[in-house]
């Protein structure tokens, strides 16, 4: 078994797909916070590695911040997220969890692109964008057990959930006072209405039992 650390204070040796994503994961919090202007030394410090580590996987730190963009982008581990969500948790405990996810992602992505004064997909040709039906799909699956309680149905549903949260999370949509993610879920199932008591309870029946 391979020990978690040398001597010297190094990084314990990895295979190089762990080290690129070491690298990758290194990096993100570092573009978000300096832009195109994070140096190799100050990722090679905050990955724990020495700064020609670097170099033996990526030719140069263009390719090394370039992947960790397409990482933030990249909607899979969102997906596989979402999907491992327990759909017998209650509707708002559910969506809850779907909004929590989606805002981890959006935050992240939020303050990658500001810091590198990109305005969003745009920068990237059609064809290289990630479709956003997969995402939309495992929203729907979340909200798909109580679609007989929805004025609409969940494809659309999962849609306004998606939209709400995006503007939500989004700082300067948001005048840099971004919804709390029980704001999200409030305003989707419940709107800015007020209600009656009867009413709260025709509109979520089952939810006190």
């Amino acid at each position: 078994m391979t020990s978690t650390a040398t001597t010297g204070g190094r990084a314990r040796p990895l295979p190089p797909e762990e080290r690129r994503a070491a690298l990758v994961a290194a990096t993100l919090p570092l573009v978000a916070k300096h832009g195109a202007k994070v140096t190799t030394k100050q990722i090679a410090e905050a990955a724990g590695v020495a700064e020609g580590t670097i170099f033996r996987v990526f030719p140069d730190k263009e390719s090394l911040v370039k992947e960790a963009i397409a990482t933030v982008l990249d909607p899979l581990p969102t997906v596989a997220a979402l999907n491992g969500i327990d759909l017998e948790l209650p509707i708002r405990e559910r969506l809850a969890v779907a909004v929590d996810i989606l805002r981890k992602r959006l935050e992240t992505a939020f303050a990658v692109m500001s810091a590198l004064r990109m305005d969003g997909p745009q920068h990237h040709k059609a064809e290289e964008r990630p479709s956003h039906q997969p995402m939309l799909d495992a929203i729907e699956r979340v909200v798909e057990p109580d679609e007989d309680k929805f004025r609409m149905s969940a494809p659309e549903v999962a849609r306004m959930l998606r939209l709400i949260t995006f503007a939500g999370t989004h700082r300067i949509i948001t005048d840099n006072h971004p919804l709390t993610t029980e704001e999200v879920v409030s305003v989707l199932l419940d709107g800015v209405l007020r209600r009656t008591e009867t009413e709260t309870n025709e509109s979520n029946p089952g939810e006190s039992c």
